[in-house]
């Protein structure tokens, strides 16, 4: 498997680009004639081999559940701060629950955002002495007892999501060559569903604008809903110059989600596919921002095979990224656990202490990196 060498990009002095991210309609894929299957296969690979990032209109939600989504989200953020913090993250070693804003770190600064996280809702799986530590991050989620609707809402807005993802990914396995079928044996059972409802609090001048820092996505897809605040941007790579490239920023657009893909399809693609790097800046002191994400991710002792792809897209696969502070890995678990250790410190030196000393690790090294 070849390598290019990622260098990351500017933190905030990159020019924006006005050209706009594609739109495609998943409904041309999923109850279109041939030729509309067709288009939107050829139009799916252009856009994941190029900018990796794309709106998606058409993928099952009616306007009243996502309105209904946005409504319990912002409801959640409003609870008086006990509440949220009574299911704080720190109690959970399955990272599910509440995080408070600069509670989470990317590249070892602190994100400015408030959030919820939750999950399929499993039993944690069995521990013993020969189990292997990713198995920890399964287990139930936590919810705030005065908002008895966020549950069903934010469970609901996971199903049709993942049934959303699966259709992209079977356009996705035709798209790189393989059989409609080829990614659905790691998916079966169990997939990992994680469901991320994030608040960003604006910020005064002169203070971090790192909503959230450049980072990549650790699964295989990301559905990310905005209401009407921009602040994504996502950055477009100049593959002549590993140091060269521009922001794009990607706006809310009602009645789609964006979506991205994530390390692991980069990794069996031989990086054809690309796991793009973005950010969310800050809102302006009186405003706010509100987002709810979504990703996919095959169950947790999946390995993904690197897929032979056919000649003509083998020959343009680009290697994957080799970053020092990010190496990428095939595992589900292994690459998941990688992600959560670094970004939530607080749960990592509570539930993952032995870990942490296993491989050397200090309070905080965790957070070095996305």
């Amino acid at each position: 498997m070849s390598a290019a060498t990622l260098t990351p990009p500017p933190a905030a002095t990159a020019p924006f680009s006005s050209q706009g991210l594609p739109i495609l309609d998943l409904s041309d894929f999923s109850s279109g004639d041939a030729a509309q299957r067709a288009a939107f296969v050829e139009r799916l690979r252009e856009t994941a081999y190029g900018v990796g990032f794309f709106y998606l209109r058409g993928y099952g939600a009616s306007p009243a559940q996502i309105q209904a989504v946005l409504q319990a989200s912002r409801d959640f953020f409003a609870l008086p701060a006990e509440h949220k913090d009574a299911i704080h993250m720190a109690r959970s070693p399955h990272f599910r629950g509440y995080t408070g804003a600069g509670d989470e770190i990317t590249r070892g600064e602190r994100d400015w955002r408030e959030q919820l996280d939750i999950g399929a809702e499993r039993l944690p799986l069995p521990q013993g002495a020969d189990t292997p530590v990713w198995a920890r991050m399964q287990g139930p989620n936590q919810w705030p007892e005065l908002l008895p609707r966020l549950k069903p809402a934010l469970l609901e807005w996971q199903d049709t999501l993942t049934d959303a993802a699966r259709q992209l990914l079977r356009a996705l396995a035709l798209a790189l060559g393989q059989p409609q079928d080829r990614f659905e044996a790691a998916f079966a059972g169990t997939p990992v569903q994680h469901l991320k409802v994030i608040h960003y609090p604006g910020r005064a001048d002169g203070e971090s604008t790192q909503g959230v820092g450049a980072h990549k996505d650790s699964g295989c897809l990301t559905l990310l809903l905005q209401d009407t605040q921009p602040g994504l941007q996502v950055w477009e790579r100049d593959d002549q110059a590993a140091d060269a490239g521009r922001w794009i920023d990607a706006p809310p657009i009602p009645g789609t989600v964006v979506i991205n893909l994530g390390e692991m399809l980069e990794i069996v693609s031989n990086g054809f596919l690309r796991a793009n790097i973005h950010r969310v800046v800050s809102p302006p002191a009186d405003q706010d921002r509100l987002s709810v994400a979504f990703f996919l991710s095959p169950r947790l002792d999946a390995e993904l095979p690197e897929l032979v792809l056919p000649p003509e897209l083998a020959a343009k696969a680009r290697g994957v990224d080799r970053d020092p502070k990010n190496p990428l890995i095939a595992h589900t678990g292994r690459n998941l656990l990688k992600g959560r250790l670094r970004s939530h410190p607080e749960v990592a030196q509570r539930f993952y202490a032995d870990v942490l000393e296993a491989e050397g690790l200090k309070p905080g090294a965790v957070a070095s990196a996305y």
